[in-house]
């Protein structure tokens, strides 16, 4: 045992035994690592802060998001190959909320989730998503949750209008078009082809 071991062995000792502070080789000794956050961003804020939800857009369309507290999130243990780690941790996600009731999505867009997800949506009312798609919790929600926003985009994607009868025509008189000028092309070549054979058949 070397001479710093017995020297840290003997201040731990004395700091246990009057439960004050002590120093080591000029070093204060204590159980925060030289790389925690307030040493490496000493001017940072490192309180947590959860930002407020965006005010709603003028347009009438889904924001991208999700207040978690309108969600019903239960976790399992996920099947399928996965080693050691699969049937220990609760990683699967199963995601449901009310349709009818989720004010957060734009009126329009949920009475189009409505009659989509009809099939879908169980007799209380509830939509279900599940995710097991990784051995990570938080990754299973994040994917679950882009599930839920890209359902309910794929139902704000405006159609296009439908041809007026004006355009149809348009279209009906440039394939005529096109279809007279390649016969006529057609009738040219034959018509070279024809002069250039001799009286009695026989090409020149």
């Amino acid at each position: 045992m070397n001479k710093i071991t017995r020297a840290y062995i003997s201040v731990l000792r004395q700091s246990s035994s009057s439960g004050g502070s002590s120093t080591l080789l000029g070093r204060q000794l204590s159980y925060k690592s030289d790389l925690s956050l307030d040493k490496i961003y000493p001017s940072a804020r490192l309180q947590l802060y959860t930002p407020p939800p965006p005010p709603p857009g003028s347009n009438n369309k889904f924001n991208g998001f999700i207040p978690m507290d309108k969600l019903e999130i239960t976790y399992s243990r996920s099947s399928g190959p996965g080693g050691q780690h699969v049937n220990t941790v609760n990683t699967k996600v199963d995601l449901r909320f009310k349709v009818a009731e989720a004010e957060w999505i734009p009126e329009q867009t949920r009475q189009k989730l409505l009659k989509v997800l009809a099939n879908r949506i169980t007799k209380d009312g509830y939509f279900y998503i599940k995710s097991d798609l990784t051995r990570s919790q938080q990754m299973n929600l994040a994917d679950a949750l882009e599930k839920l926003r890209t359902i309910i985009r794929s139902q704000e994607v405006v159609e296009a209008a439908p041809p007026s009868e004006e355009t149809l025509e348009k279209l009906r008189r440039r394939q005529e078009r096109a279809a007279r000028e390649r016969l006529q092309l057609k009738r040219g070549r034959a018509q070279v082809k024809a002069d250039r054979q001799g009286p009695g058949g026989v090409d020149l």
